[in-house]
């Protein structure tokens, strides 16, 4: 987990200079902003997907009770 954190910084830190150094943003850089989020997105879920599921669950059958 640690290596995802310093991996994503490393990216963050990366779009930052590269984006301040430029004054348009062209369509091929907003879809490696897209790709990268979809990416974590993907890879969150797979890596917490059981865990919500559980919790997701438990949120439905404690609202139904009500």
């Amino acid at each position: 987990m640690k290596t995802l954190h310093i991996f994503l910084l490393t990216v963050r830190t990366w779009f930052e200079t590269d984006f301040k150094s430029q004054k348009g943003a062209t369509a091929t850089e907003y879809s490696l902003l897209v790709g990268l989020i979809a990416l974590v997105l993907v890879v969150g879920v797979g890596a917490f997907g059981g865990a919500l599921n559980t919790w997701f669950s438990t949120l439905g059958t404690t609202v139904s009770g009500w």
